[in-house]
């Protein structure tokens, strides 16, 4: 029984209907949510003191606060809220555009290996001091250039072979297993003091966030992003096969390097400074994808928005929960994902993509 214009009209409307409001009520929970995790820490500030502290800064001739009211909400609340938002963003992208160009719904923005190479330098400058640079920047620095040597190994090695998602994903998998043997063997020679900082910064932590650090994602974002929305049509034919791709005019291999390097970036931005988060890039674009589909128009915004709102969640919890003693974001977003998959799988049962 085919369907009128009118009829085949009224259903993409009710469809985009759906994503407006998706997207809508995402955008509220984070800026809820936001406004809510401003006023919780262990510092003895009331809801007022918090939010005369942020409006003094815009309206200092209506508003005055404290300067140890500003120091808590500028200096260490307001900058970690928005490197938490940015990072769940980043994340989130990287894993809706890597399960894409993949076609594998476990694929994430560590599936190449990337997780363990920034585990690897992080460990390298932690317990030998070695580094690409010096100073405060030495672990951040060893942490976002091993990831981005991990992602052109890969690269290498499956241009040796072919770039198909098989090859990608098997040399993403050597890389890794070659660099978290790397850390082993340094956290096996390692002092206590330096192997317990190393399993530190790989579970995650937004504890060193700064206005300077978001601006850095925020700029990587802002150039990468754009990319991976104006190729989202190529990556949706990516999802009927390569052949099909190729014969709808999509090149295959440029796309599939391209969007590599991008997520690539945009992951290495993002842990060097706030060591290993898992589940966000798995977990965020299926959430999206039950909820509007897997148009990646529209999946890779509201992913980025589901893994704002998950990150920032997750660290306000880590924030809250054994306060005064915060617990690393990574170890949260474990808790968080580990759920959702076992609902994943028992609901979808063979279906899965």
């Amino acid at each position: 029984m085919s369907l009128s214009k009118t009829e085949v009209m009224g259903e993409y409307q009710s469809y985009m209907g759906k994503r407006a409001l998706f997207f809508l009520i995402l955008l509220l929970g984070t800026a809820l949510l936001a406004s809510m995790a401003v006023t919780l820490g262990s510092a003895s500030l009331s809801i007022k003191e918090v939010y005369v502290a942020i409006m003094a800064r815009f309206l200092p001739d209506y508003f005055e606060s404290t300067s140890y009211a500003n120091t808590i909400v500028w200096g260490l609340r307001l900058d970690r809220i928005l490197m938490g938002i940015l990072s769940g963003m980043g994340l989130a992208i990287a894993g809706a555009a890597m399960q894409g160009i993949l076609k594998n719904p476990l694929a994430s923005e560590f599936t190449l290996g990337v997780s363990s190479a920034a585990g690897f330098g992080a460990a390298l400058a932690i317990v030998l001091g070695a580094g690409f640079v010096g100073g405060e920047y030495l672990v951040i620095g060893n942490a976002f250039i091993f990831t981005l040597i991990a992602s052109f190994t890969v690269y290498g090695l499956a241009k040796y072979k072919g770039i198909t998602p098989e090859t990608l994903i098997l040399a993403g998998i050597a890389i890794m297993y070659l660099f978290s043997a790397m850390t082993s063997f340094l956290q096996y020679v390692g002092h206590a003091e330096q192997v317990q900082e190393v399993v530190f910064w790989m579970m995650g932590s937004l504890g060193k966030s700064s206005w300077e650090k978001a601006g850095i994602i925020s700029a990587i974002l802002a150039v990468c992003l754009p990319y991976l929305i104006i190729k989202s049509w190529d990556i949706n034919a990516l999802g009927a096969g390569d052949e099909t791709a190729k014969s709808l005019g999509v090149n295959v291999e440029r796309t599939r390097v391209i969007s590599m390097v991008l997520v690539s970036l945009i992951t290495a931005s993002i842990i060097c400074f706030t060591g290993t988060i898992s589940f966000v890039g798995l977990v965020a674009p299926h959430i999206t994808r039950m909820v509007i589909g897997g148009d990646h128009r529209f999946l890779l915004p509201g992913s980025a928005l589901v893994g704002a709102l998950l990150l920032l969640g997750a660290d306000t919890l880590a924030r809250t929960i054994l306060a005064p003693v915060i617990l690393p974001v990574g170890i949260m977003t474990s808790f968080l994902g580990v759920p959702f998959f076992v609902y994943l799988f028992m609901k979808r049962r063979k279906v899965f993509w």
